[in-house]
């Protein structure tokens, strides 16, 4: 792979993350209006504060995750090690991000737009995250 494939690979995944952190944080109040309204005010008081949390953190962190990534990319694909360490912990760690929604979710909500537009553009990211942090460094120069 060239390095200029390799960045832009980085680059575009960095920026997905960024849109999945700000999708997170975009569908946060919708949640919480379907929590609202499909359970008894007795157990929103309980499930809503520690979804409400759960959601804007992991959204929050998406978003340094993906800037990060899109900063190490011209870096990475030069071979300096600081920015593959930072690609390559990056891929694996959204890698397992499909694996776990399946695994904890199934598909009962595959029928919510945002999910769906969420776990595409994760999937996208991390196969693309993958291939760009792990395939062989190419020898620039001679």
């Amino acid at each position: 792979m060239s390095p200029k494939v390799r960045q832009a690979i980085l680059r575009l995944s960095g920026a997905l993350l960024v849109v999945l952190g700000a999708l997170h944080l975009a569908v946060t109040p919708d949640i919480a209006r379907m929590i609202e309204h499909s359970t008894p005010p007795t157990l929103v008081r309980w499930l809503e504060p520690p979804m409400l949390l759960n959601h804007m953190v992991v959204g929050i962190l998406l978003l340094p995750l993906g800037f990060l990534t899109f900063y190490a990319a011209p870096f990475a694909s030069r071979g300096e090690r600081w920015a593959i360490v930072v690609s390559r912990a990056t891929a694996l760690t959204v890698a397992t991000l499909p694996v776990m929604l399946f695994w904890l979710m199934g598909n009962r909500y595959l029928g919510a737009v945002p999910f769906v537009v969420a776990i595409c553009i994760v999937c996208a990211a991390s196969v693309a995250l993958l291939v760009a942090a792990f395939w062989p460094q190419t020898k620039v120069g001679f």
